[in-house]
């Protein structure tokens, strides 16, 4: 069978792990950005092609494409393209919502033969075929066919006792100014970052696991990073088991809804470590 083609709008780190998933089955995947994408956590996000050219994840390869015709066999495709115009000029097969705005944003299921959405903000099956529970717990990336993803509580999940502690967010206006990097530890009260002339300090002790880019203007009050408390650096460049649990959800959906072929001759094997 010919390779299936699949759209998913937003290329952050949930989104590139339903991406991952994907490609990993032999879906030929386009993912669609913005000319200055908020993603935080860059190094496991498909968006960074829109910064870089080029970034891998994982052994998968995103590129920058300003055409069709750049489109590599067996790399995801990013194409700066927030109206979602792709989708009406190729006509995938599926379409996947994973721009995580936590509202509507107008993806509806005649889009393409299965059109699936990530998170609260739609609902199935009258808007779309299926949602993506994204909620951490015991729903999580769970396939809705009928209703709605929990609604957005604005809090974000536990780990080791801290929530809210965990972010970053900007005092200010103005560019991110790194002073640590994606991978590096910090202590309760480390400066992180300035926006313009305004410190970003750090809550609790931990590994950086997600920065803006320094290109992207942010507002304040914006989320523009995150420190993992669980302090392993590895983490920051993998994709997560939240990320690879809502792509299962899709995966499920693929399948129920009869798109799932083996366009690829094998699965590599996954190495622990590696």
């Amino acid at each position: 069978m010919s390779k299936r083609t699949a759209i998913v709008r937003g290329g952050g780190d949930l989104a590139t792990g339903v991406i991952y998933r994907l490609w990993r089955i032999g879906f030929r995947v386009l993912c669609l950005e913005t000319e200055s994408p908020l993603v935080v956590r860059r190094p496991v996000s498909a968006a960074q092609a829109v910064f870089s050219g080029v970034h891998s994840i994982e052994g998968m390869k995103a590129v920058l494409i300003g055409s069709y015709s750049d489109w590599e066999e067996g790399t995801i495709a990013v194409k700066v393209d927030s109206n979602g115009n792709a989708i009406s000029e190729i006509s995938p097969d599926l379409v996947v919502d994973a721009i995580m705005a936590k509202r509507y944003t107008g993806t509806h299921k005649n889009m393409a033969p299965l059109v699936l959405a990530i998170g609260p903000g739609f609902s199935a099956p009258d808007q779309v075929h299926g949602v993506i529970e994204t909620k951490r717990g015991h729903y999580l990336g769970r396939l809705i066919t009928e209703g709605n993803a929990i609604p957005n509580t604005g809090i974000p999940g536990m780990e080791m006792g801290f929530s809210v502690e965990r972010l970053l967010r900007a005092p200010a206006d103005g560019f991110v100014t790194a002073i640590a990097q994606i991978g590096d530890h910090v202590e309760a009260a480390d400066i992180v970052a300035y926006v313009g002339d305004h410190e970003v300090r750090s809550q609790i002790k931990g590994v950086v696991r997600g920065l803006i880019h320094p290109s992207v203007f942010v507002k304040r009050g914006l989320k523009i990073g995150d420190v993992d408390p669980r302090d392993v650096r590895e983490h920051c460049f993998s994709i997560t088991d939240k990320a690879l649990a809502i792509a299962g959800g899709v995966l499920e959906a693929v399948a129920s809804f009869g798109l799932f072929s083996f366009a690829k001759p094998g699965i590599d094997t996954y190495v622990s470590g590696k």
